[in-house]
């Protein structure tokens, strides 16, 4: 299995290989990762291999929440991918072959319980909870009057939106926030090797809210 992963969800991109029996990843911050030449990086991870794109078996994308455009930039470059590995190796169109997982689960510890919580703006925050791989709490908004009861007792807590909540969530459970991270596509890349059951094939972006019709 040759399998591609990529997180773009906060301002500090990354990307992951895994092939043979290890994962190299490479990772972009800050300006770098907004340039739109962030895809000549992908190719220079695989071409380090001695790979192509179409030598690539799965993509798998982190979904969020977190930066739309970023998130929405991955997925369209991954699923122009996929069109040129169906043409180039006759893949069916009903063998998928890229796959999303959120990218809060890339921020849970493997042991123990962690709580991801996150800015949803407008007063409200988004929180998620894992035990390893496992869905302890789905990803649901609350205010910060709730956030206390959301988060399970026994759980550390990270957050992708440091800048922004990190004195908040540290007020709030002292000791247990853990501070801030980044959900790492080497991560992501190491849960769809080991926990292929929860891959979505043809994902979309997680959205807070729904979409608005006017």
């Amino acid at each position: 299995m040759t399998l591609l992963s990529i997180d773009r969800s906060t301002d500090v991109s990354s990307v992951a290989l895994a092939y043979g029996d290890g994962i190299v990843c490479r990772v972009l911050e800050g300006a770098a990762a907004r340039n739109a030449d962030w895809p000549l990086k992908v190719q220079e991870l695989l071409e380090a291999k001695s790979l192509s794109f179409c030598d690539l078996d799965r993509l798998v994308v982190g979904t969020g929440p977190g930066s739309f455009a970023g998130i929405r930039g991955a997925l369209s470059f991954v699923q122009g991918l996929a069109i040129g590995i169906r043409a180039k190796r006759a893949r069916a169109a009903d063998d998928p072959i890229v796959y999303g997982l959120p990218s809060t689960l890339a921020l849970a510890q493997e042991n123990g319980v962690t709580a991801v919580v996150g800015d949803a703006r407008r007063g409200l925050f988004w929180v998620a909870a894992y035990e390893g791989a496992k869905t302890v709490a789905e990803l649901h908004l609350v205010t910060k009057e709730e956030l206390p009861a959301a988060v399970p007792p026994e759980a550390v807590v990270v957050t992708p939106d440091g800048a922004r909540i990190g004195a908040v969530l540290g007020e709030l459970f002292s000791s247990r926030f853990l501070g801030n991270r980044a959900p790492s596509a080497e991560r992501l890349a190491q849960l769809a090797l080991t926990h292929s059951e929860l891959l979505v094939p043809e994902p979309l972006p997680i959205y807070l809210s729904p979409a608005v019709r006017t």
